[in-house]
């Protein structure tokens, strides 16, 4: 998960395990999960609309952690998230197979800036473009936009294969009867032909370009929620810029970034130290407790992983540069970051690095992840 925008005062991520209260299918591969809050639990699950979880579970006897979107509007004593089976996939297959009612799961506190100013007195024009499971975050933002601002209207794109790959298709069908005026829905279909020429088809350029003129124009619009695919959403981002729109307007979302050339991330990769090699030494602030690991310069060690060999709570989630859970304030000495898909200018500046992906590159680096 991406598109964190603005540096904010935020709760420490924190797993508390929650049991699973219902399991709906939406397709045939993608199923609906609520997971129940209990009333003393209630504080670290309060969570923007747009936000996201990291679920971890124990499948075969391998940790696996994987981040979903909230699907649903805030709502007290549950949180709904939407898991759709990947080709491939280790978690989202055993989800989808195996998860039942009454399992439980270890579920982190809501993170993640994909989000807005939404209530009364709000009056804007929102514009989702979505694709497939990238949907997800962006029912909550419409539900909430259209039930706690009145005088604001939305207005999404979604792109799916055919109708029956289509995940909420019920749920805004119904939103779109309960806000007729307000909210604007255009299908786009690759795989099935519809009426119209411009909702067939792939969405490339081209295609883009004629949907930003005809059916909603830039000029416009307020903001823009973009999720889905890595070339899709950055396909949006070039084309909106081309046209003129303004950067800190635009919130994306993005799941991975689909590149089979771009680093993983590394946790719980193992490191060999050679008596007498160059190292650097790593000290991270965590609850309040500091604690210091050294790496040799040539293992290009991940801070991450450094600091999960002392301690395995240290949050993340996707340790591929996507998500941010593992996001942690640079103190002092340098590092290079690999990849940053969740980190904003604003962030940047604010000295705010990636740990899944930040190498040191002084002797010494000090990271805080309290600030």
């Amino acid at each position: 998960m991406s598109g964190a925008r603005a540096t904010k005062p935020r709760r420490r991520a924190r797993f508390h395990t929650l049991t699973v209260s219902g399991i709906r299918q939406l397709t045939d591969d993608a199923i609906e999960v609520t997971f129940a809050i209990p009333p003393e639990l209630s504080g670290h699950y309060d969570y923007d609309p747009g936000q996201f979880v990291a679920i971890r579970a124990d499948v075969d006897g391998v940790e696996l952690r994987r981040s979903y979107s909230i699907c649903a509007a805030p709502a007290p004593g549950e949180l709904r998230i939407a898991i759709k089976h990947d080709l491939g996939g280790a978690f989202s297959t055993w989800a989808n197979m195996s998860l039942r009612v009454g399992d439980e799961l270890d579920v982190m506190s809501p993170e993640g800036a994909f989000t807005t100013e939404i209530g009364p007195g709000v009056e804007k024009h929102y514009v989702a473009v979505a694709a497939g499971s990238g949907v997800t975050p962006v029912v909550s933002l419409a539900h909430s936009v259209l039930e706690r601002s009145p005088e604001s209207r939305f207005t999404l794109v979604y792109s799916n294969r055919t109708a029956l790959d289509t995940m909420f298709l019920e749920e805004l069908a119904d939103l779109k009867d309960t806000y007729p005026a307000r909210l604007a829905l255009h299908h786009v279909l690759t795989r099935e032909t519809r009426s119209s020429p411009l909702l067939s088809g792939r969405i490339d350029h081209a295609k883009l370009q004629a949907i930003l003129t005809l059916l909603v124009q830039p000029e416009n619009v307020d903001e823009w929620f973009l999720c889905g695919p890595f070339e899709l959403v950055q396909l949006c981002r070039d084309t909106l810029a081309e046209m003129g729109v303004a950067s800190e307007d635009i919130h994306y979302e993005l799941f991975t970034t689909g590149r089979p050339e771009a680093p993983e991330g590394s946790h719980g990769r193992p490191v060999l130290e050679d008596a007498g090699g160059a190292t650097h030494a790593i000290t991270f602030t965590l609850d309040g407790r500091t604690a210091t690991v050294t790496t040799p310069v040539h293992g290009r060690e991940s801070v991450l992983n450094a600091a999960l060999r002392v301690r395995p709570d240290v949050p993340f989630a996707c340790a591929g540069g996507v998500c941010g859970t593992c996001r942690a304030t640079l103190v002092s000495g340098t590092v290079e970051m690999e990849e940053n898909y969740a980190l904003e200018p604003e962030e940047l500046e604010a000295g705010y690095v990636l740990t899944c992906q930040s190498l040191p590159t002084s002797e010494a680096v000090t990271v805080n992840y309290d600030a």
